[in-house]
C-alpha cells in the first residue's frame, strides 16, 4: 500500500476512534486528540487531573477500541517492582526432582498499560517502569525479556492530593512524551454525563484497529519529512526553557531552575508529525509544534521558589514562551 493511501487511512481511523470513544466519553476532545497523538507517535502519556474526570475510563475505553492486550496496574504504597515486571520461581520436576528457575511474567507484558495513580507507589516501584518505557524490555535475574510491540504506558496522576504520594522523579517524567492535563467539563457536558451514566444503558464500543495497524501508522509517522525551519523552531523553543542558555527570556531565568532536555525536542517534533498525519497531511507546520508544545514541555520544566511565590507553574511558562515566539512563526 502506498504511503499516501496509508495516510488517508489513518485520517479515517482517527475519525472512527473518536466516534467510538465518544459513545462513552462526553466532551474532552482536546484531551482525546492528545492521547491519540501519543498513540500514533509511539509515546507514553501521563494523564493529570482531579478524581472523577474519567481518566481511567478514557484509557479503558481506548483499550476496548484498539485490538491490543491491555493490563491495568493499580499503584499502591505496598506495590513491589516484581508485582509489575514479574518474578522467578523455583520449579521442581516431579519425575527427576531437579529444580530450575522459571520466570513468571508480570502485568507489564502487555501492549497497553494503564498505570493508575502512578504517584501512589514509592520511587523503587516507580523505577520498575523506567527500563520498560525506554528500552521496551525488562531485566529480571540477569535475563533480558522483550516486551510485546507496540508497547504504550498511559499513567494517571492526581495533582491535588499530597498525602501518601510520591512525586515522579525527573528521569521518569522525561520518559513520557506528553503530559496531558484534564480539567472539569463545562455545564452542558456535565449534565450530559449525569444523564448518560445514571441509567441502565451501556455503550457498545467496537474494535477499530489492531496492533499491526498501529505499528504501520507509527512507522508512517516517523517517515514524514519535517523542514529544517520547523525543526529549528522546535529546538529553539526547547532551548529557551533553560535558564542558563544564551538568549533565554528573562522570565525563564527568573522562574525556572531546570529546563527541558534534548528528548523534549525529539518528542515535540514526533508529536507534531503525528498530529499532521492524523489529519492526512505530510506538511508539518510550526502551528503543529505550537499545538503540542504544552503537552511535551510542561512536565520537563521545573520552576523555582520565585515562581512558586508568584503562582507561576510550568504550564504558564510554556504559555509565555509561545507568546514570546509568536513573531518567529
Amino acid at each position: 500500500m502506498e504511503e499516501t493511501e496509508i495516510l488517508g487511512e489513518l485520517k479515517e481511523v482517527r475519525e472512527k476512534i473518536l466516534a467510538e470513544i465518544h459513545k462513552v466519553i462526553v466532551g474532552q476532545d482536546a484531551i482525546i486528540e492528545e492521547i491519540l497523538t501519543g498513540l500514533f507517535a509511539g509515546g507514553h502519556c501521563l494523564l493529570v487531573g482531579v478524581p472523577g474526570l474519567a481518566k481511567t475510563l478514557m484509557v479503558k475505553t481506548l483499550a476496548r477500541i484498539l485490538d491490543l492486550n491491555f493490563k491495568r496496574i493499580q499503584f499502591t504504597p505496598d506495590l513491589m517492582p516484581s508485582d509489575i515486571t514479574g518474578t522467578e520461581v523455583i520449579e521442581e520436576d516431579k519425575i527427576s526432582r531437579s529444580r530450575s528457575l522459571r520466570f513468571i511474567q508480570g502485568p507489564i507484558f502487555a501492549n497497553l498499560i494503564l498505570a493508575d495513580e502512578i504517584n501512589r507507589t514509592p520511587p523503587k516501584t516507580q523505577a520498575a517502569l523506567l527500563e520498560a518505557m525506554q528500552e521496551f524490555n525488562v531485566t529480571v535475574g540477569g535475563q533480558v525479556h522483550k516486551l510485546p510491540y507496540p508497547f504504550l504506558v498511559m499513567a494517571t496522576q492526581n495533582p491535588i492530593e499530597l498525602e501518601g504520594t510520591y512525586p515522579l522523579p525527573e528521569a521518569q517524567l522525561d520518559r513520557f512524551m506528553l503530559s496531558i492535563v484534564m480539567d472539569y467539563p463545562d455545564e452542558s457536558q456535565e449534565k450530559k454525563i449525569v444523564e448518560s451514566t445514571t441509567g441502565f444503558m451501556e455503550a457498545d464500543v467496537r474494535k477499530v484497529i489492531s496492533g499491526e495497524d498501529i505499528k504501520k501508522y507509527q512507522e508512517l509517522v516517523k517517515k514524514i519529512p519535517v523542514s529544517d525551519y520547523v525543526i529549528s523552531y522546535g529546538v529553539n523553543l526547547v532551548r529557551s526553557t533553560r535558564p542558563r542558555e544564551t538568549g533565554s527570556p528573562e522570565f525563564v531565568s527568573n522562574h525556572v531552575s531546570w529546563g527541558a532536555g534534548p528528548r523534549a525536542a525529539q518528542h515535540l517534533v514526533l508529536a507534531a508529525k503525528a498530529r499532521a498525519a492524523m489529519r492526512g497531511d505530510v506538511n508539518v507546520s510550526i502551528n503543529d509544534i505550537r499545538k503540542v508544545a504544552s503537552g511535551a514541555l510542561r512536565h520537563r520544566i521545573f520552576t523555582n521558589f520565585n515562581a512558586d511565590a508568584e503562582g507561576i507553574n510550568s504550564s504558564r511558562i510554556v504559555e509565555y514562551l509561545l507568546e514570546e515566539k509568536k513573531e518567529v512563526s
